[in-house]
């Protein structure tokens, strides 16, 4: 069964930091693409982050660009995301997906956590 978990999200002040964690199971992690995607209700889920399978490509969208990083371990079959400088309108429900495009498209992902609520207050 394929499962992608996601963990780390909360409530945090405006100016502070959160670390997503992805755990995979069920498919071969080191041949995907491992992508974020955020969502705000009524909106549609976008893209902010992706890493390549293994050479270390990694995108951003501008909006996230210089405050989030996205990592992977593939031994561990799981991949992060660091959050700093967490703003108001970063709030969201965070998804980790797998899939075969970086910049990533929800066309394009075979595989979708659950996703986790990021809530940051002003």
């Amino acid at each position: 069964e394929v499962q992608l978990v996601e963990s780390g999200g909360g409530l945090v002040q405006a100016g502070g930091s959160l670390r997503l964690s992805c755990a995979a199971s069920g498919f071969t992690f080191d041949a995907k693409v491992i992508a974020w995607f955020r969502q705000i209700p009524g909106k549609e889920r976008l893209g902010i982050s992706c890493i390549s399978s293994s050479d270390g490509f990694t995108w951003y969208t501008d909006s996230v660009k210089g405050r989030f990083t996205i990592s992977r371990d593939n031994a561990k079959k799981t991949a992060y995301l660091e959050m700093n400088s967490l703003k108001p309108e970063d709030t969201a429900v965070y998804y980790c997906a797998a899939g075969y495009s970086c910049p990533p498209y929800s066309d394009l992902t075979d595989y979708w956590g659950q996703g986790t609520q990021v809530t940051v207050s002003s």
